[in-house]
Order: C-alpha cells, then sequence, then structure tokens
C-alpha cells in the first residue's frame, strides 16, 4: 500500500490575511477558493489549504492571538539559505536564526506566518 500526501490543512482565523502571505512570501497559485472561508494553494507536491475555523472558536480569540501547534511546513530550498532568509526577514517574516545538528546534512531556518504556524526552510551542506 502507498500513501502519498496531497494536502495539508490549517484551521485559521483569517483566510484572505494567510492566503496573502502565502502567495506574497512563497509565490504559491491559488488553485481554489471559497469567499473569505476557504483556499487551497499549489505548493509543489502537497497542497496548503487555508480553512478558516468556526465561529464558535473565533469568539473565543483576543485580537493578534497566535496559535501554537505542532506541525512545521518544511521547504527545500537551492539558494543560498543566508539571502533567502535576508528576503524574508525584509518582506516583515518572523524568521529565527539559521542553525544545523552534527552530522546532518542540511542547514536550517525556521520563521513563523502570520498566525503562528510554524515554517522552515532547509538548503544541502556544499
Amino acid at each position: 500500500m502507498k500513501f502519498n500526501l496531497n494536502s495539508i490543512i490549517f484551521y485559521v482565523q483569517n483566510v484572505d490575511r494567510l492566503k496573502f502571505f502565502y502567495e506574497d512570501v512563497f509565490n504559491f497559485k491559488i488553485i481554489e477558493e471559497y469567499h473569505s472561508e476557504w483556499a487551497l494553494l499549489e505548493t509543489g507536491n502537497c497542497k496548503l489549504g487555508l480553512h478558516k475555523i468556526g465561529a464558535q472558536y473565533l469568539k473565543e480569540l483576543k485580537e493578534g492571538y497566535k496559535f501554537d501547534n505542532n506541525a512545521k511546513l518544511i521547504f527545500e530550498i537551492d539558494e543560498d539559505i543566508n539571502e533567502v532568509r535576508q528576503l524574508l526577514i525584509e518582506k516583515k517574516v518572523a524568521m529565527r536564526e539559521i542553525k544545523t545538528f552534527q552530522n546532518y546534512d542540511f542547514w536550517l531556518c525556521d520563521g513563523e506566518d502570520l498566525e503562528g504556524n510554524v515554517f522552515q526552510i532547509k538548503m544541502k551542506k556544499k
């Protein structure tokens, strides 16, 4: 049996704001959307869905609340990670420091989208 990951869905407070973030920062293309409730973006090998969370949950959230979740999107890049990190910072994306681990073939750098969802860029060491 073979499973292929087709899509990942984030339940978000503001679909339009995050849709713009992923379009602007990562150049993802919108392939499906429904008002301000749903957007599906083409990311390459997998799609990213942005689904507005239910009204019963939104009422409890304060303005500017960031989610704390255990998912991380990881994007492997061919460009220099230092340059990509700097470009993201210039776009006002919250980025952490670049790191690596002993005996690991990649440089890593985590960032956050506007609602606190963590992503990582990684570059193969030369």
